[in-house]
């Protein structure tokens, strides 16, 4: 399985984030995304996950599932948690499962989720109670609820501790060594085994 981006190029606002932007990201790799704010980050994201369009360029999946869009292939974890607070840490997971198409026993892929990422005693708690820390976990806890082969993950250690950071590198390291693919936009190191480093440019240029 192999990502792929062909001369991409993002025009948002009337001013150019990027341009010619080509790279490839093989099965069983990290691919961190690195560059100030406004260099195109999270665009470039979106973009893979099909909710953005480039002006130019095309992206493409090589040896993935023919039957599925790239976008139906990739867990996509942004910048808002996306939980609802009145209902429990467990529920929440619950509703993701289903909604994500968890195979069955979809009960035991919720608790070793929510195992992993530390909030098995929380499993009744409503997610309007949970520290910035802790939703920011429960949010990341999606991407073990599917299985889905790509994981892109914006900025996905704001607001954890380090412990808390730990658990995400455990989790990504076992999806890459298991032969997925993870594109990561971010500021800081991230302590992947396995990763590669893709540098944006600075600010963007008009048009």
């Amino acid at each position: 399985m192999k990502l792929s981006a062909d001369r991409l190029s993002s025009i948002r606002g009337g001013r150019t984030l990027f341009s010619e932007l080509s790279f490839a990201v093989e099965a069983g790799e990290a691919l961190l995304l690195l560059g100030p704010n406004g260099a195109g980050k999270t665009t470039l994201i979106r973009m893979i996950v099909g909710l953005l369009a480039p002006a130019a360029g095309r992206i493409s999946l090589d040896g993935g599932d023919g039957e599925r869009t790239l976008g139906e292939q990739c867990h996509y974890v942004g910048h808002l948690n996306a939980l609802k607070s009145s209902l429990s840490v467990g529920e929440n997971a619950a509703f993701w499962c289903r909604f994500l198409g968890g195979q069955a026993p979809g009960r035991d892929r919720v608790e070793t989720a929510l195992a992993t990422f530390g909030l098995g005693h929380l499993r009744d708690i409503p997610a309007g109670y949970l520290s910035a820390g802790q939703r920011r976990r429960l949010g990341l806890a999606r991407v073990l609820l599917a299985e889905r082969p790509i994981w892109l993950l914006d900025e996905p250690t704001v607001s954890l501790d380090r412990a808390a950071q730990g658990m995400l590198t455990a989790a990504v390291d076992a999806h890459v060594a298991a032969g997925g693919v993870v594109v990561a936009a971010t500021h800081a190191p991230l302590g992947f085994a396995k990763s590669r480093e893709l540098h944006l440019g600075n600010a963007a240029e008009p048009a």
